[in-house]
């Protein structure tokens, strides 16, 4: 058990973070604790990395450093500046507007397959929810799209608001349902592709975390001896 007033375990991305001296990278701490618990088995490994929001380009270095040589990283921004932060190492970054849906499709062909995709692009509901509409499927079995920053979703300067409709929270309180819909007994609610391909969905503050995998239809047994 951990002590309230010892010091938390300090996770490789936020000890890079704490020593980091390159491009400008801006980042809510609490996040760390949550990238590391659903990409920590990525590091090392072969994968497509997709970070939508460049800005100054420290967390492009920031993945770099925590995934490791052999991840293929691609952000996207709209803001053309942001090509130059693309090297000969791995890094590719693609300039146009998320909420786009031609661009979205152009670079997702482009790319292909995705292992992480983290979201952290302009924040408003349309851009958010385009991306997941065209990204998510072209996440494999066994990967994760990552969305942070939905604070935005309560923000009347983003067309957020509580219980707001159009935002990508109510958006993913609906996704909740779609995980369920093995069980439903409605003829307007369906089993869908979401259900068959989504292990789980985890809300934090300010992120949701989808976890891409098939889902076989669930059944129940039973063991033992009855008493009645």
């Amino acid at each position: 058990m951990r002590l309230p007033w010892r010091r938390r375990r300090t996770n490789p991305l936020e000890t890079w973070f704490r020593r980091h001296e390159g491009r400008l990278v801006h980042k809510w701490i609490h996040y760390f604790e949550i990238y590391d618990r659903h990409f920590s088995r990525f590091r090392g490994q072969d994968v497509t990395i997709v970070e939508f929001g460049v800005s100054h380009g420290g967390s492009l270095q920031m993945w770099r450093d925590y995934f490791g040589p052999r991840a293929r990283i691609y952000g996207i921004d709209i803001d053309p500046r942001c090509e130059a932060f693309g090297d000969d190492a791995g890094t590719t970054v693609f300039i146009g507007d998320q909420a786009d849906k031609t661009f979205l499709k152009d670079i997702a062909a482009k790319i292909g397959p995705v292992d992480v995709l983290i979201e952290d692009g302009g924040h408003r509901p349309e851009q958010q929810i385009a991306t997941f509409q065209v990204f998510y499927p072209r996440v494999r079995a066994g990967g994760v799209f990552l969305i942070e920053d939905l604070h935005t979703s309560y923000w009347p300067g983003y067309d957020g608001g509580l219980h707001r409709p159009g935002t990508f929270m109510e958006f993913a309180k609906g996704k909740t349902d779609q995980l369920n819909a093995w069980h439903s007994q409605q003829d307007d609610f369906a089993v869908s592709r979401f259900t068959r391909t989504t292990r789980s969905m985890h809300f934090y503050d300010s992120i949701v975390v989808f976890e891409k995998g098939k889902v076989a239809p669930p059944h129940h047994e039973m063991v033992g001896t009855a008493h009645w």
